[in-house]
């Protein structure tokens, strides 16, 4: 493997936990493994490994764009995240109402909703 992809996989698991990376790497399969690098290399390997701005407004800016553009599936996963990146719940909530303004209410309260419920979880499972 490059060594672009070598240090995606290691901001990757500093961001999303090594349990969440050893699942997805399981679930990987011969049809989707080039998918996998793809995104290995590029969203974590260099976007994410950047040092252009701290995670913790990655993390934000983040979950900003998947409100946005109304991409829910993976809020769960990046709100989990912030338990590594530094956004405080707080921030979370301001990410949101942001997202109200200039993306729309119901996507901003759906990605609150799906805050709540995995915050709720993360504190079920201390």
């Amino acid at each position: 493997m490059s060594e672009r992809y070598n240090k995606g996989m290691e901001v990757r698991r500093h961001i999303l936990g090594e349990a969440h990376v050893a699942r997805a790497e399981a679930a990987k399969t011969a049809f989707d493994e080039p998918f996998q690098e793809l995104i290995t290399e590029t969203a974590w390997g260099n976007v994410w490994a950047s040092d252009g701005i701290p995670d913790r407004e990655r993390s934000m800016l983040t979950l900003a764009l998947l409100a946005a553009l109304g991409n829910f599936d993976e809020i769960p996963m990046h709100i989990r995240a912030t338990a590594r990146t530094g956004a405080s719940k707080t921030d979370v909530l301001e990410v949101f109402q942001h997202v109200a303004l200039y993306a729309g209410v119901p996507r901003a309260n759906h990605a609150l909703k799906l805050a709540k419920e995995t915050y709720a979880e993360m504190e079920a499972d201390r």
